[in-house]
């Protein structure tokens, strides 16, 4: 049923547990997934020398970020024999990002978490996942966090 699961990861427990899902439905059809990591590349806006060298650390550090989440995810995923790809992507809206390999890889399933927020947090820190479910072609799959 599902070929090609996409699944998003920021080494949250809720990303986790989305990737132990997303591992379930790989064994159950024989799915190939894709573990996704995207790098807000421009988190603040600055201009001179200051800016460019603190680019250059935040680049870094959350590349370093990304590749240790997947390794996370990757982990998981193993323990349940499913093997999977991964995929470090840039963008400033991360979002769009995830749709945007989603449509680029051709995948058919799209597994990711969410946190849970809600009131005065989600309005203040956003909902990615809500953004990827009112922009995404392909069906997504929300694993609740706990």
């Amino acid at each position: 049923m599902f070929r090609h699961i996409l699944v998003p990861v920021d080494g949250s427990s809720a990303s986790m547990q989305a990737t132990a899902k997303a591992g379930g439905l790989a064994q159950a059809f024989g799915s190939k997934v894709t573990l996704l990591s995207v790098i807000d590349v421009y988190p603040f806006v600055g201009i001179g020398a200051d800016y460019a060298f603190g680019q250059a650390e935040y680049l870094t550090a959350a590349t370093a970020n990304a590749n240790q989440s997947l390794s996370k995810a990757e982990a998981v995923l193993a323990q349940l024999g499913v093997a999977s790809q991964r995929k470090v992507t840039e963008g400033h809206v991360v979002h769009q990002g995830i749709t945007d390999c989603a449509e680029s890889l051709g995948c058919d399933l799209l597994v990711m978490g969410s946190h849970g927020r809600h009131g005065i947090d989600r309005l203040l820190l956003g909902s990615t996942t809500q953004r990827v479910l009112s922009h995404c072609k392909v069906p997504v799959l929300v694993v609740p966090g706990e």
